[in-house]
């Protein structure tokens, strides 16, 4: 996550100028040892460019990437506002929950941090009165949406960047921010991802695990959680986040019976990925309901088709 000296760098050179080391360290009040660091990580991270002039001398000036785009958008229609002041990366991580009316309560531990935590990471922005409160669930006000635009690709840049030192053609299918589902398209990448730590196997590529066992076109995707289990729950979000044709709904539909998995469980986990609607139209076929299938999010199997592939499959 941009640190806030990064932050500060990015904001002296949104107008596009170049800068020496020297002359950031004069505008933004942190020393050169520790500027010349950050601007190691920026360049790094393809934030910045870097020339030499006479002497060797550094120049730096910003790159054309999502979250420096992200940043000139969000200080060009809020000018008035000193964002280097305001963000911070645990501000940032909040405001990635902050596209709708959430309690600080799922936020906190959604995070894995404490309430306080939270409180203290979005006191800047309610002094600011950047916040909408309802019902003790707090959200960005819509005119604000730059903020989350620039939350949300400074966090997909992190997992991006991360995955892409292990599997270089990884792409990120959803992440928030201590979570990413990627994407790979070759072999050699789902084989470093197989043998890397905090990366596991997911989606339909994960059913064998459960005896179920189904031919992947492609190669698998990927779950990065640390520290986190990978539950049926997720497995099933995953799939149908990813493919939410009919194949991959009765698939779904075939773990959940086979792992018993219970319908408040599975929409509490379906609200992070919006599958809400999704995951409870599945349950009408489970109880038996096969024949009401308006308005439904999904396309869901016919009767005889689901219970041939229950048979299939062993499943009772």
């Amino acid at each position: 996550m941009i640190s806030k000296a990064g932050l500060a760098v990015l904001d002296a050179l949104s107008t596009g100028r170049k800068a020496t080391p020297a002359e950031l360290a004069a505008e933004t009040g942190y020393s050169r040892d520790h500027l010349y660091d950050v601007l190691d990580e920026l360049l790094a991270a393809g934030l910045l460019t870097e020339t030499r002039g006479s002497s060797n001398q550094r120049r730096v000036r910003i790159a054309e990437h999502p979250v420096t785009e992200a940043y000139r958008t969000l200080q060009s229609e809020f000018s008035h506002v000193d964002w280097t002041e305001l963000l911070s990366p645990a501000t940032l991580r909040v405001c990635w929950y902050l596209d709708r009316p959430r309690r600080i309560a799922d936020i906190a531990d959604r995070l894995g941090i404490t309430r306080q935590g939270v409180h203290s990471a979005l006191s800047p922005l309610k002094h600011r009165a950047l916040l909408s409160r309802s019902d003790s669930k707090y959200a960005l006000h819509d005119e604000v949406s730059p903020l989350l635009a620039f939350a949300r690709a400074t966090v997909e840049h992190e997992h991006r960047a991360r995955v892409r030192e292990i599997a270089p053609s990884a792409t990120i299918a959803w992440c928030d921010p201590n979570r990413s589902l990627v994407r790979v398209q070759t072999a050699e990448d789902t084989d470093a991802l197989q043998a890397a730590p905090d990366w596991e196997m997911t989606g339909l590529g994960r059913f064998a695990a459960y005896g179920l066992q189904f031919f992947l076109a492609g190669e698998p995707p990927f779950w990065y959680a640390p520290d986190e289990e990978l539950t049926p729950a997720e497995v099933v979000c995953h799939t149908l986040l990813l493919d939410s044709g009919s194949r991959r709904v009765s698939y779904s539909m075939l773990l959940i019976e086979s792992e018993d998995i219970d319908q408040e469980t599975l929409v509490e986990t379906a609200r992070w990925y919006d599958l809400e609607p999704t995951v409870k139209a599945l349950y009408r076929p489970l109880r038996g309901d096969f024949d009401r299938t308006d308005d439904l999010p999904v396309i869901l199997p016919k009767k005889d088709e689901y219970m041939a592939l229950k048979e299939q499959y062993g499943v009772s």
